[in-house]
């Protein structure tokens, strides 16, 4: 076994290049709408493809999670997930672009399954709360992938250029640090005939209902935010990448600080005033028209954003009653599928009630999130 300083870090650089990989993608999304003609609906429907490909890949990266033992397959994962970057961007038409983004998402999906999966044994070999910490180095990911495309846009950089040198340099980094012995575990799933679709059920529905709450507002910032602050504020295109950078900075840091403030406040009280930090962020976004005003709101949804994943996570990943993959499955199915359908939805709602408003929607959720908080305490 690996010492705690190392097992930590391999888990983290995972989340760190997935993260990273994931922010690179959505800091270009303003370039790829732009070269291939898209409104919003357009976009909508394409990002559409990433939810599909993830909602096929969960049910089978819980089970090879399982069978092959999550750091093994989440180590593999992560090589086609730069892959797959590199052919969203070489994509020549709309066409290879959907199916392009299918393969990513269905990837980047799988991979969310296994490295939490992962960072579930990590947890439990550490005896502390660490989830949220290794959330933390995803968004920290995503803010490096988002800020790395800030500089790609400002120098103009070609979109292929920018994907290859980016995912190649995050890849060589991590890999390195990833590349630790590790033993893992390695369960069965039940005898019963397993659902196609990996939907949780009993107390994990609730646990999945909250983190769909949580991540369609995540996968809206992570992929609207540029459009919405174009369209809201006097925004450059360049400073349009900020608001998702903004966003990931706020993660980071109250990820890092989450096992402190679960610890001193309780998981559902720590739920709550998430909840309730994210329904202030939306407001003071959709309300304001002024672009600091605005950034300001995307920082406290970040705040708000940043613990309701890992809570769920792990939760899912002490499960008394499902292998640790097979849980963390199903409420990745709710969680991250909502990530990547709310996008989508997101743009159709926008060509209805234009993308300012369509944001309002996110309120809602967070909302729904301070009312079913209990939901994520372990049992």
């Amino acid at each position: 076994m690996p010492s705690p300083v190392r097992t930590w870090s391999a888990v983290a650089a995972m989340f760190f290049l997935n993260g990273g990989l994931f922010g690179t993608w959505a800091s270009r999304i303003p370039r790829v709408t732009e070269l291939h003609g898209l409104d919003d609906a357009g976009l909508g429907l394409l990002l559409l493809g990433l939810g599909v490909g993830a909602l096929i890949s969960f049910p089978l990266a819980g089970r090879a999670a399982d069978h092959f033992g999550a750091a093994r397959t989440t180590r593999t994962l992560a090589i086609a997930c730069v892959l797959m970057l590199g052919l969203v961007a070489a994509a020549p038409t709309v066409w290879s672009l959907a199916l392009a983004l299918v393969l990513f998402g269905g990837v980047q999906g799988a991979m969310d399954v296994t490295m939490n999966g992962w960072a579930g044994e990590a947890e439990r070999a550490l005896d502390k709360p660490v989830m949220a910490s290794f959330h933390a180095l995803w968004s920290l990911g995503a803010g490096t992938g988002a800020a790395l495309g800030y500089l790609a846009t400002h120098l103009a950089l070609p979109l292929l250029w920018h994907f290859l040198l980016a995912g190649g340099l995050i890849y060589a980094i991590t890999a390195v640090v990833a590349a630790v012995p590790w033993p893992g575990e390695r369960r069965q799933p039940p005898a019963a005939k397993p659902r196609r679709l990996p939907l949780p059920h009993g107390a994990l529905l609730w646990v999945g209902v909250v983190a769909l709450c949580a991540s369609l507002g995540e996968g809206a910032v992570a992929d609207w935010s540029a459009l919405f602050l174009l369209d809201a504020t006097t925004a450059s295109t360049a400073q349009s990448t900020l608001g998702y950078t903004i966003f990931s900075t706020a993660m980071v840091i109250t990820r890092l600080i989450g096992a402190g403030l679960i610890l001193r406040l309780g998981t559902t009280t720590a739920t709550r005033l998430a909840g309730l930090s994210a329904a202030l962020g939306v407001a003071l976004a959709v309300l304001c028209g002024e672009l600091y005003l605005v950034l300001v709101g995307f920082f406290l949804m970040g705040i708000g954003y940043a613990l309701v994943m890992p809570l769920a996570f792990s939760r899912a990943a002490n499960d008394p009653e499902l292998p640790p993959g097979a849980a963390i499955a199903g409420v990745a199915t709710l969680g991250y599928g909502g990530m990547l359908l709310g996008p989508p939805l997101i743009g159709f709602a926008a060509s209805v009630i234009t993308l300012h408003y369509a944001f309002a929607l996110l309120g809602v959720l967070s909302l729904c999130i301070v009312f079913s908080a209990a939901s994520l305490e372990s049992r």
